[in-house]
């Protein structure tokens, strides 16, 4: 299983790709605890939380599915080469108001959004080139690695972030996300990929229409589209509002907010580490069903979890599952998805994410703001935990499908 899960490692554009990401998602990840502290810290309100998340995520639902089509016709290496240095920036920016004084959290959620915008354009392409990386045999372990990747840095970056806010400020963490884009820059200028090979001259809203069309007639990737609503709405909000479990409900400020962030992120990688082999041996369809029915639990016992130590060791389990459950997404889309139309269909997929993520974050954060944070976890769990029995139950072979070849229909 290890053999599998790091086999991507051997391809060398993608051990480059690998670790330039690596180095930048670190300080996006310093980025995202400090800000959260920041704003959960001057406003004392879980809402607040919820919308700085909120504005990173909103721009996919709009923007995604023209970086899809994007992705799928022009150079995807310029695309992430271009909304990198955006980003870059916009993270400059954000540095020099906290050099200034005390950014208001309407002012941070604005640049956050911006940010949010270049990263929806660019996240297709980053997505649609990893095919191109590594052979097919390989590419559900390319996934796998890739979250863990992600992951990591949320292991490292809140350590960081905690540990540079105490002794340095808000500014130097900010600081320090800005140069880290320098890495993946560095990688994206020297690496070669294939071109695109666009289908035709389609524009680029009947481009979209394809893509979409394709995406909702495949039954396998529907099956993926409705879980992955589902799971985004319920179960998702957990980690916008991590800052607020930890300051407001287990009253640990910052250092707690780090650990809890940390402990998610080491779940995540140690998942991420083992997907490519649990894909070879179980199959993506068992995987899944296994990944989707163990995160509701695993959300009881965050939502219940009474102290920071025993927090973390849920969470360290929640965030295994979810990063499991979303990395099967990206690997059945990817494999089902014909090449010229990857990019799009997966864009189809973030528009779910950026649309419901953000307004589950959002209500969420001002449900639990009336209710608490706990009661609202917990009645997330809950009402997921019945729609996925009530699924289970209507229609048991539902997911036979996953086993078969994607239907060529929309090709």
């Amino acid at each position: 299983m290890k053999i599998a899960s790091f086999a991507p490692f051997r391809h060398r554009p993608f051990a480059l790709f690998w670790s330039g990401a690596f180095v930048s998602n670190i300080g996006t990840w310093m980025e995202t605890v400090a800000i959260g502290i920041y704003v959960t810290d001057k406003t004392g309100l879980s809402t607040w939380t919820g919308i700085v998340a909120a504005a990173g995520f909103l721009p996919t639902a709009v923007l995604g599915p023209v970086g899809g089509a994007l992705a799928d016709r022009y150079p995807r290496r310029l695309i992430l080469l271009s909304t990198s240095l955006v980003q870059t920036v916009l993270a400059g920016f954000l540095t020099a108001l906290a050099i200034a004084g005390e950014p208001a959290p309407l002012t941070v959620t604005l640049v956050v959004f911006g940010s949010g915008i270049a990263s929806s354009i660019g996240f297709p392409a980053y997505q649609a080139l990893l095919p191109d990386l590594v052979p097919p045999d390989d590419l559900p372990g390319a996934i796998g690695l890739s979250s863990a990747q992600w992951n990591l840095g949320r292991v490292i970056g809140p350590l960081l972030a905690g540990v540079i806010i105490h002794v340095g400020g808000l500014a130097w963490a900010l600081g320090v996300n800005t140069v880290s884009f320098l890495a993946v820059i560095g990688v994206l200028a020297v690496l070669s990929l294939p071109a695109p090979h666009p289908d035709g001259h389609e524009r680029i809203l009947a481009a979209i229409r394809s893509g979409v069309r394709y995406a909702w007639r495949e039954p396998g990737q529907r099956i993926v589209l409705e879980s992955m609503a589902l799971v985004t709405l319920l179960a998702a909000p957990f980690i916008a509002l991590m800052p607020a479990m930890s300051i407001k409900v287990l009253h640990e400020g910052a250092i707690g907010t780090s650990v809890l962030v940390t402990a998610q992120g080491v779940g995540a990688v140690t998942m991420g580490l083992s997907m490519g082999g649990l894909g070879r041996r179980y199959g993506q369809r068992r995987v899944l069903t296994a990944m989707l029915t163990g995160l509701t639990p695993a959300l009881l016992l965050y939502a219940f979890a009474p102290v920071l130590s025993l927090s973390a060791a849920a969470v360290f389990l929640l965030g295994a599952l979810y990063l499991g459950t979303f990395s099967s997404f990206t690997t059945i889309t990817q494999l089902r998805a014909p090449k010229y139309l990857r990019g799009r269909v997966i864009s189809v997929n973030l528009v779910i994410l950026g649309a419901v993520y953000p307004a589950a974050s959002v209500a969420q954060g001002a449900i639990a703001d009336r209710v608490g944070l706990r009661a609202t976890t917990a009645g997330a769990a809950l009402l997921m935990a019945g729609v996925l029995l009530f699924v289970r139950l209507r229609d048991p072979g539902r997911t036979a499908v996953l086993d078969m070849p994607a239907e060529t229909s929309g090709r």
